[in-house]
């Protein structure tokens, strides 16, 4: 199996468990789940809606607490970690990257890509000179002075990457991001990923798309709140295309 002998784990679960109170008693979202990530992985997390994968990379991104067991990321037992700590250690590990960009709308281009840099405590010039280092790095540094309303979608979501970049994070979160983009411009992101992803960043995705989690080197599929498939999307393609010419 993928990431089950990696000792510097990027992300390490064990045994995870996540219910919810109800007026009926607790409800079970994640059960024993398990997993490792290793350095420089890239991989796709899928299953139906209500399967717990969103719950789940909620709590990669330290946004939730498990109920039970154990989350270690980059070495970190997240459990053991007051706010101040957890805040540090998601700021100066995880990149995150939404469906739905989540970019300021009254703040230019530069300065929605400089905004983890102000948290962290960073010099103006500093953060000012990395945010356009990165919008050139994505194609958009005549845009830097921009609002978000005035470039599309892709564009958009071309930004929202830069910014999950300003940190230099070792991992990227990345949740449907091609949710709301078209096939064209869902594949330049895709490949965007796959480039960063050349370069060392590890990169956990949530998709419903498989020609999105195609781009990834490992699937992860959930159903119930468990892991029921863990391996190379090279297999599961011929899986799944074995499975149509059966059914053809």
């Amino acid at each position: 199996m993928p990431g089950e002998t990696g000792s510097d784990a990027v992300i390490r679960v064990e045994s995870l468990c996540k219910s919810y109170a109800t007026a009926a008693g607790p409800f079970p979202v994640l059960k024993d789940v398990d997993l490792v990530i290793d350095p420089g992985e890239f991989v796709a997390i899928m299953g139906p809606s209500g399967s717990g994968k969103s719950t789940f990379m909620n709590i990669l991104g330290c946004l939730d607490r498990a109920s039970s067991g154990r989350y270690l990321l980059n070495g970190n037992d997240v459990a053991s970690l007051d706010q101040d700590a957890l805040a540090r250690l998601r700021g100066g590990t995880i990149g995150f990257v939404f469906q739905g960009f989540n970019l300021l709308p009254r703040m230019t281009l530069e300065d929605n890509v400089a905004l983890p840099l102000v948290y962290a405590g960073v010099e103006r010039d500093e953060r000012q000179a990395r945010a356009r280092e990165l919008l050139e790095r994505v194609g958009l540094a005549r845009y830097a002075p921009s609002l978000p309303n005035q470039i599309s979608g892709g564009q958009q979501q071309r930004v929202a990457i830069a910014r999950a970049l300003v940190n230099r994070p070792r991992l990227i979160l990345a949740d449907e991001p091609t949710g709301n983009l078209d096939s064209h411009t869902s594949e330049e992101i895709m490949a965007m990923f796959a480039e960063l992803n050349a370069e060392g960043i590890t990169i956990a995705l949530v998709t419903h798309e498989p020609d999105i989690a195609q781009h990834a080197q490992r699937l992860v599929r959930f159903l119930d709140g468990r892991i029921v498939h863990d391996g190379s999307t090279a297999h599961a393609h011929a899986h799944a295309a074995a499975e149509k010419e059966r059914a053809s």
